[in-house]
Formats: C-alpha cells, structure tokens, sequence
C-alpha cells in the first residue's frame, strides 16, 4: 500500500479545498456573531472539546488572549457530566469543537453552559448533531466526511474556524487578508518535503515533540498522531517547559522535532532546539523559511497564526507514510474508534 491510498492521505490532502469552502459559506455566520460579541464581549471564554478537538481548543486560548485579550480556558467535561458540580458561566462564550457532535460529555456540558447564562458556540461537523441542536450557534466545519479514525481535515478545519472569528471579531485587516491567502497555502504546504521525518522516525521507539505559544497544540496534534496512527510513543512539551524535567531524558540519538513561527517564540524554541542538538539528539525543526540540515521545509509570509496549519498539513502527509513504513494502516488504528462517546 502507497501512503496515497490511504484515507488519511486522501483527507487531509482535502483541508486547502475544506476551508476555502468553510471561509466562503460561513461569512454571514462568522460576521454576525462576531458583530455580537463585539456589541455584548463576553467576560471569559471557555472551550469544551475531546482529542484533536481539544487540542484545536488550546490553540484557540492563545489566538483569543493574544489577539482579543479575553481570558480562555479549557473546561474538564468530567466536572460537569461526571460531578454534575454546577458552574457559574453566566456572561461567558462557551464554544464545543467536535467532529461528530455526538459525544454525550460535550453535549450535557454545552447543555450546563447555557443553562447557566452562557452563549454556547459550537464548531461541528456534522450540522444536524446533538451538540449543533442545542447551540445558540453553529459554524459548520464543512470537512464533509471523514472516515479515518485518525481526523484531519476536520482538525484543520476547526483551526480555520477559529481564525476566521478571531479576524472578524477583532477586524483585523491583515489576518483577513492572510485568510484569503491561506487555502493555497495549504496546497503548496502539502508537497513539502518532508521525507526527513520519515526516514528519521522509522525505527524510533519514543520522541519529543516541541512547540510554544500558537505552536504548542500543533505538536499536542503530532504527538497524538504518532501515536495512534504510527505505534510511536510521542509526548509534547511546551518549549518554555520542556527544560523543566523532561530534557532529562534527552541524550544522544534521542528524536525531537520542533515546531516553530516567526513571533516572539521563535528564538527560545530555536534555541531549545540548538541545546538538544549539542547533546547528540536527533533534532527536525519546522520554522518558516529556515533551510538546511535539520530543517523541515515550511513557507514563511503568513502572519504566525496561521503557521501551525501549514505544519500540521505537512505533517500530515509525512506522518501517513511513515505510519505504513513502521508496518500499520493509518486509517485503522487498534482499539480505536471514530466516534467517542465518552459519558
């Protein structure tokens, strides 16, 4: 099997085409929403999701408070559909991201939210879901089907949705122009060259995946990746944290890879990167428009947001092939299912 016949490939080579759409059909909801919150700014934020969708969810904290400065936290569905332990959300945004829409945790939390006085977002992709029923609104994720248990484009299209309130919410010229310029830069993402990652990791057994600030759900994403899709254990670090403890661990030939934008963040992720390196570590880095040995291409011109959806859409491909090249099928990964229903 080529990794082109997988799902997965095929998905995720459909996320380019998934948030020009998304961008087109959701304007209208996307604008007033936006011209809502602006109108009545909610006092916190707080996202509700499982997975990949929850790693959407961190990515949304640091767009919200960097760009918005509202506060964002991520809610623990347990305390909600397991402690049943009331919360005082009155005056919040609360946004569930989910694929399917179908989880009963996300639906009795999203439930509890609004019973509470909070304006319930949900950004799903299955529009006639539980979860989208109860919303006081939806924006749809427009990925279509997927059926890899491994989700893709329905991971990127929750980062698209994200931008895409933020840039209206906050009217921020050039991140709406960054929009317009984003699908094709997905596309040209997409034949990146990557083979490094795969030839690096094919015999591995465990390693870092390092990022900050937007970066840091991008390699939560990775570290998922390898490790439901690959048989690869993969833990992700904050490059602010990873010096904490964890580096211990890292000595000669141990692998890292580096997710790195051009923002504040770049010169400590690098010289993170630069520290694993001089103990021996095998170290990939992706930063936009950094070359040469150890560097995994990545187009640099999109403001810093939008890097970690070229990273992960690179990342995507490489990692369905290098999930066939350590012997499993990226599509059927053991004991998984596409839909969790978590209680």
């Amino acid at each position: 099997m080529h990794a082109s016949d997988t799902l997965m490939f095929r998905e995720a080579h459909e996320s380019a085409d998934v948030v020009a759409r998304q961008f087109a059909a959701n304007e209208r909801v996307v604008g007033e929403l936006a011209a809502a919150l602006r109108a009545q700014p909610p006092r916190f934020i707080v996202t509700c999701a499982r997975g990949s969708s929850d790693h959407a969810a961190a990515y949304a904290k640091y767009v919200f408070e960097t760009q918005l400065g509202i506060v964002t936290a991520s809610a623990s569905p347990s305390v909600t559909s397991v402690y049943a332990a009331p919360q005082q959300w009155e005056g919040a945004l609360f946004i569930a991201i989910s694929q399917s829409g179908k989880s009963p945790d996300l639906v009795r939390n999203a439930q509890a939210a609004k019973t509470a006085g909070a304006r319930v977002v949900a950004m799903v992709n299955v529009e006639d879901s539980p979860l989208a029923e109860l919303a006081d609104t939806v924006i749809p994720l427009h990925a279509g089907p997927e059926r890899s248990v491994a989700a893709t484009k329905s991971y990127l299209a929750a980062l698209a949705a994200i931008l895409h309130l933020c840039a209206r919410w906050h009217g921020d010229a050039k991140l709406l122009a960054a929009l317009e310029a984003l699908p094709g830069a997905l596309r040209a993402g997409w034949h990146a060259d990557w083979s490094a990652l795969v030839d690096g990791l094919a015999d591995a057994h465990n390693l870092f995946v390092v990022g900050r600030g937007f970066g840091f759900a991008a390699a939560l994403e990775a570290a998922l990746k390898f490790k439901e899709t690959c048989g690869l254990h993969a833990e992700a670090f904050s490059a602010a944290e990873v010096k904490h403890g964890p580096m211990a661990l890292v000595g000669p030939d141990f692998p890292v890879l580096c997710f790195a934008q051009d923002d504040d963040t770049l010169e400590s992720t690098l010289a993170v990167a630069r520290e694993f390196r001089g103990r021996g570590a095998n170290v990939l880095v992706a930063a936009p428009g950094r070359t040469g040995d150890g560097f995994l291409p990545l187009a640099a011109g999109l403001p810093a947001l939008c890097t970690p959806l070229l990273t992960i859409q690179s990342f995507y491909r490489a990692t369905s092939a290098l999930a066939l090249r350590r012997g499993f099928n990226p599509d059927v990964p053991p004991h998984l299912n596409k839909v969790t229903e978590t209680v």
